[in-house]
């Protein structure tokens, strides 16, 4: 079994690697679904690959808008130069991309924009030597076994993380509206506003969920971390985290939680744990949901639904190696038993509660803001890493 995850930046990469996921996908400007988020440049992507590589990860490179002529030429443009820094495979949903690509012998994925829900156009893309298919959302679990029964090629789905309300991503919500194609990788998203459907005779309609009213175009977000040996035995080779927009915490926590999920149902002794779904809900969420695996989905979701949420609270300014400690410059107060999360470029996202803390020699149980403080680290963290508090969210009423 494979674990995806998805990297925006440097920080999410490090977090994706040091939380245990096999491979990480990132998009590159010009040509991917997230065009209005940070993404690797051509030059950025060679120690990508580097990082990936002497970490024995896999990394995969996002080409899957719907491209015109002229995207297709910049894809050219590209080509020989992602093939020079020996990326494991592109991810395509344009044929003409897949032409391009397997004439220069990078591996293709197909992605879920190609929306292939059959086994017959498996059998298909096989034949154009593709490797690995991400299945359409659309998909029950009991369809996925039976297409996985009837081909030769590795398949994908997503198993965490928003689901667009077009499901599979075919949407012109955003293009019609703002004239932002979301097939482009433009999408600002007007589907998770705050909504009401009124008739021509000005009925307003009403959800049975009234608390959820307000957001009926924004489905909640798959998790499926309770049904792990089903996915597995329904024989999917990849697992894929949704979330290329999302940062390096993010990244860390649900990568983490997968990871101790799947090596506990491999290793034979499977049990599910309690604790996988309160670490999820701690980060970014808009409520969890299966998805089409084993229902057709109706509950949509608030904005964010998360237990916790950080607030930025100082940086790092040294690492003391010898004795495992950071200086921190801090911006807001901080306190023993605070937990608190550290990302960098390098460090990725380390997440650990406040035990220790010093100034000029001696142990304090508080700090005030303005001030910097020594405080006892479970990894290594790098000057200018961000340093968040992790702050109850409040219950909503």
């Amino acid at each position: 079994m494979e674990l995806l995850s998805p990297a925006r930046d440097f920080a999410a990469l490090n977090a994706a690697i040091k939380n245990g996921a096999d491979s990480v996908y990132v998009g590159i400007e010009g040509c991917n679904m997230r065009a209005n988020v940070r993404n690797f440049t051509i030059k950025t992507i060679k120690d990508a690959v580097k990082q990936c590589h002497d970490s024995n990860k896999k990394i995969y490179v996002c080409t899957n808008t719907i491209m015109k002529n002229k995207d297709i030429t910049y894809f050219k443009e590209i080509i020989p130069t992602l093939n020079s820094y020996e990326i494991d495979a592109l991810i395509i949903s344009d044929l003409g991309a897949l032409k391009i690509a397997r004439e220069n012998g990078i591996d293709v994925h197909m992605s879920i924009q190609a929306n292939i829900s059959n086994f017959e156009s498996l059998n298909l893309l096989e034949e154009f030597d593709v490797k690995r298919v991400v299945l359409s959302r659309e998909l029950s679990i009991h369809e996925i076994k039976e297409i996985k029964e009837n081909t030769n090629l590795d398949i994908e789905t997503f198993i965490h993380g928003a689901m667009c309300v077009a499901v599979s991503g075919r949407c012109f919500l955003s293009s019609y509206l703002y004239n932002k194609s979301a097939n482009c990788g433009e999408c600002i998203q007007p589907c998770r506003k705050k909504w009401k459907l009124t008739s021509e005779d000005l009925e307003e309609f009403e959800l049975i969920q009234t608390e959820n009213e307000s957001h009926i175009l924004s489905p909640k977000d798959i998790c499926m971390i309770k049904h792990v040996p089903e996915l597995i035995e329904a024989g999917i080779d990849v697992f894929k985290i949704e979330g290329r927009a999302k940062p390096a915490d993010y990244v860390a926590t649900v990568t983490k939680t997968y990871r101790e999920a799947i090596d506990q149902y491999e290793s034979g002794n499977w049990k599910f744990d309690e604790k996988w779904v309160k670490e999820l809900k701690k980060v970014f969420n808009r409520g969890f949901d299966t998805g089409f695996y084993f229902k057709t989905p109706y509950e949509t979701s608030q904005y964010n639904e998360s237990t916790y949420i950080k607030k930025d609270i100082g940086l790092v300014v040294n690492y003391y190696k010898n004795v495992s400690a950071a200086e921190i410059r801090l911006l807001d107060d901080l306190k023993i038993g605070d937990e608190i999360i550290i990302q960098g470029n390098k460090t990725g996202s380390l997440t650990q509660k406040v035990e220790s803390m010093q100034i000029n020699g001696n142990d304090i149980e508080e700090v005030k803001k303005g001030q910097n403080v020594g405080l006892m680290v479970n990894d290594t963290v790098r000057p200018n890493d961000i340093v968040y508090k992790m702050i109850l969210r409040k219950p909503q009423t």
